[in-house]
């Protein structure tokens, strides 16, 4: 490919460069995968050899299209942006935004736009998908809009600022994702759906069926088997959708979102190979029926399919990318596996989920109505092999589900175990239990075998593998198990696991916490001069964001001094400093402690008077509490003081501390209560609200065994009996919910007391930086056994010391609050700008259903 024709074309085209020797590649797409492509091209160093020219037919640079949907809740252009302009200049990348590319012509080996022409050597087609509209009469009637890009979702907020109610026409994964946006623009909102249930690519009909009565218990209308026979005028509403029964459905606004079709055109025009149904036909280096073309994304057509989802994509691209550079990494197709959170319902789908690929295939199924879940298991004749799963309405058994598939390992004895609850937790498959080809991380498709690369090239910590490997770099759902298999991967070659809390101290938070106790130590500056690192100067390290707030935390369990005073407040995070959680506008919130969710009518008119004062918006919480959102710094103590003057103290929302003891309304009021669960909720709360922890602790009190304050996914859970108190430890929801376990039954008030006592302490003790009680328990050595060993039976001896330690907490207990309002310097940190008493003028809120949110 010479200089020639470069020449050539920049005699006559504006978008050539003459002076550029290189084989010209053009990419047509600027979207995930287009870009994804450009990041493994700069990666192998292909923009030196040679000159990228990007065409992007939208305005903005490639953007996050599997998180769209926030961009009705605060995100905009820029935050959902994958890259920067600069990104591209700093690697001499042309990248040619709002230019679309009109034509191919083959034979000349040019690509045409409205502006001119650019002759190419290599062409890579990355020209996604478009969103397939229903030959519908009428779907071109003013209000009937689809769901795929920004300027899209512009024109759906546009429309809904004038509409009461919106329809999705689509059940599928976008379709659901669409509904969720019509649903946050506060519009009345209805999903048809043509086949006999949502998401039939994923669920099967039971699944489908809870996924519905979710949806639905979710204020969104769901019309399944609804085939639209035409759109016409409305009567009370814009619009009337007549339905192939002849029934009908008013609405102001409809929003397209059935599936996808390739954007082939440019292929099917130049003469490329096009499958039945659409699709530019790749082989397994994606290159299409010419060999200067490639094509990678959802216009590709790999063994007659095309794959919708990003991580396919992503392994076109670096296919592709190792054609371009002559090597011989290679597609062969995708699992199309996905774990999804839909409008906050779990939807999993593994491998053959609907067992119909594989004969005599056997299937295991659980499905608690009460609870909402529904999971199922396909396995092989034999039993030892898993072929797929299905999950809806919890996702926690996913990842482990995931590379028992993947992998082909051996299923348990009872793959039920997998599946349906227990009290003991299902057997768990540690780093040593998976092959080298299992997937770490999904989003970059890193697996343990390059993890155990890395290591052996040179990496001797995690974050030289995360850079070398890119896992965890992505959603960072694999930062645990990451950790995990790096860990066992340095003891596997007797190399020592550093456990250090940081490069500044050379201990684990443990031993730090024992150093602290045991010598008396009450300041940061001097636990790191007389155990941490001293600098060339001679003066002690000040430190980092990891190690600062850790000591911080296990200065306060120790010794449980304002965490405002002078002496501390270096040490705290900005949640922490100010006493509030701050949002994303700049703003704080306000959580007074609500005990046990018990409120007088006095208290509740302060909290209304309180939001309405300073325009605050106002939120009952799932843990039984009132979140005021939306204080300016500047307001906190103002508002804080007529808090306190009516009775309340810090519900420390912004702490690594007890949050909330939710509780039901126990023996006072329901008829089925067998204990005061409100008296004890409230006794906790009181006792172990000064508590600073390695993590946030979360509690629940029952007062029957119909669980309505769902203790068993809590922290600590405490459910009555009528012999005493159930405790249950160790639970969490979050990211990874964690069902809690039985530790001790029939428990009077004063055992259950001390229990919990020694339990959180030795927690407290020997937990590792930022670890839930969850983790804490699953990482202990000799598990729930020990655990109970060391509380109950005070097998270590430290029973009664760990009780002193827990009443020292208690008694020197002090309102956070209560002790910065009385402190006149401690006030002053409260004013957006040092030397400024103004308002932070960059804070801008809009009204939505009445209040005030940020704009």
């Amino acid at each position: 490919m010479s200089s020639t024709k470069h020449n050539l074309a920049a005699h006559n085209a504006p978008d050539s460069n003459a002076a550029d020797t290189r084989p010209t590649l053009v990419v047509v797409g600027n979207g995930m995968v287009g870009h994804h492509l450009v990041e493994q091209l700069v990666e192998r160093d292909q923009h030196r050899r040679y000159r990228i020219v990007v065409f992007g037919e939208e305005r903005h640079l490639a953007y996050d299209r599997v998180h769209l949907s926030e961009y009705f809740s605060g995100r905009d252009a820029q935050s959902l942006a994958l890259s920067t302009a600069d990104y591209y200049a700093e690697h001499g990348i042309e990248l040619k935004l709002h230019q679309a590319v009109t034509a191919i012509d083959r034979d000349a080996r040019r690509v045409h736009t409205d502006t001119g022409y650019l002759d190419f050597d290599r062409l890579v087609l990355a020209t996604g998908s478009f969103p397939f509209v229903p030959p519908i009469p009428g779907n071109d009637r003013e209000g009937c809009l689809v769901y795929r890009t920004l300027d899209d979702l512009d024109a759906i907020r546009a429309a809904a600022t004038t509409a009461n109610t919106g329809v999705v026409v689509g059940g599928g994964l976008l379709g659901l994702e669409a509904a969720n946006a019509l649903r946050g623009l506060d519009l009345d909102t209805a999903v048809v759906e043509f086949a006999p249930r949502l998401m039939p690519m994923q669920v099967d009909e039971q699944g489908g069926e809870l996924l519905k009565e979710k949806i639905e218990g979710l204020g969104v209308q769901v019309l399944t088997e609804r085939a639209t026979r035409e759109i016409v005028p409305g009567e009370a509403s814009r619009l009337r959708m007549v339905f192939q029964d002849d029934k009908v459905l008013e609405t102001d606004l409809i929003v397209f979102s059935a599936g996808i079709r390739p954007r082939d055109e440019l292929a099917r025009e130049c003469g490329l190979e096009i499958g039945e149904r659409g699709g530019v036909v790749i082989d397994d280096r994606c290159l299409t029926s010419d060999p200067a073309i490639l094509a990678v994304g959802e216009v590709a057509l790999y063994n007659n399919s095309i794959f919708g989802l990003v991580a396919p994509g992503y392994q076109m691209a670096k296919a592709a990318a190792d054609t371009l550079c002559g090597g011989d990494s290679t597609f062969t197709g995708a699992d199309m596996s996905t774990k999804l959170k839909l409008m906050g319902v779990d939807v999993g789908a593994i491998g053959d989920a609907h067992a119909n690929r594989h004969p005599g295939a056997k299937q295991y199924r659980y499905f608690d109505q009460i609870q909402q879940v529904y999971r199922k298991l396909v396995v092989s004749g034999d039993g030892k092999r898993l072929l797929g799963a299905m999950l809806v309405g919890d996702n926690s058994a996913y990842d482990s589900l995931m590379q028992y598939y993947a992998n082909g390992l051996d299923l348990p004895a009872d793959p039920a175990s997998l599946i349906v609850p227990s009290s003991e937790p299902a057997p768990a498959l540690g780093p040593d239990a998976l092959p080298d080809s299992a997937t770490i991380c999904s989003c970059h498709n890193v697996t343990k075998g390059a993890i155990s690369a890395a290591i052996d090239a040179g990496c001797e910590d995690l974050g030289a593998v995360k850079g070398t490997t890119k896992a965890s770099t992505g959603c960072g759902g694999c930062a645990a198990l990451l950790k995990n298999v790096f860990d066992h991967e340095l003891a596997a070659r007797g190399m020592e696991v550093d456990t250090s809390l940081c490069e500044h101290f050379a201990h684990t938070r443990q031993q730090l916490f024992d150093i602290v106790r045991v010598k008396g130590i009450k300041t940061f500056s001097e636990l790191m001069t007389r155990h941490g690192t001293i600098l060339d100067d001679g003066a002690p390290s000040l430190g980092c964001d990891i190690c600062k707030p850790a000591v911080a935390s296990i200065l306060a369990s120790c010794f449980n001094e304002p965490i405002t005073d002078a002496a501390h407040i270096p040490l705290q995070d900005t949640n922490d400093t100010f006493m509030a959680n701050m949002q994303k506008n700049g703003t704080f919130s306000v959580v007074p402690r609500i005990a046990g969710g018990e409120i007088t009518p006095d208290k509740l008119i302060v909290l209304g008077q309180v939001g309405k004062k300073y325009g605050l918006y106002t939120k009952i919480t799932g843990g039984q509490r009132i979140d005021l959102f939306g204080a300016r710094l500047e307001d906190l103590p103002a508002i804080w003081e007529e808090l306190i003057d009516a009775g309340f103290e810090t519900g420390h929302a912004y702490g690594k501390s007890l949050r909330t003891v939710k509780s039901c309304v126990g023996s006072s009021w329901c008829r089925y209560g067998v204990q005061d669960s409100v008296g004890m909720a409230l006794r906790l709360e009181h006792r172990y609200k000064g508590l600073r922890s390695p993590h946030k602790l979360k509690f629940a009190v029952s007062g029957c065994t119909r669980e309505c304050a769902e203790a068993q996914s809590k922290d600590i859970g405490v459910i009555a009996t009528e012999h005493g108190w159930n405790l249950y430890v160790c639970g969490n929801g979050g990211m990874r919910p964690r069902h809690a376990e039985l530790f001790a039954t029939d428990l009077d008030d004063q055992a259950l007391i001390q229990a919990i006592d020694r339990l959180l302490m030795f927690y407290v003790r020997t937990a590792d930086r930022l670890q839930r009680t969850s983790v804490w328990r699953e990482n202990l050595e000799g598990g729930l056994d020990y655990l109970k060993a060391v509380v109950l039976d005070d097998s270590l001896g430290i029973g009664e010391e760990l009780e002193r330690q827990m009443q020292h907490v208690i008694d020197t207990y002090e309102c956070e609050w209560a002790g910065a309002l009385a402190d006149p310097a401690k006030l002053k940190r409260f004013r957006s700008y040092v030397n400024d008493s103004r308002p932070d003028p960059d804070i801008i809120v809009t009204e939505e259903r009445g209040q005030l949110r940020p704009a």
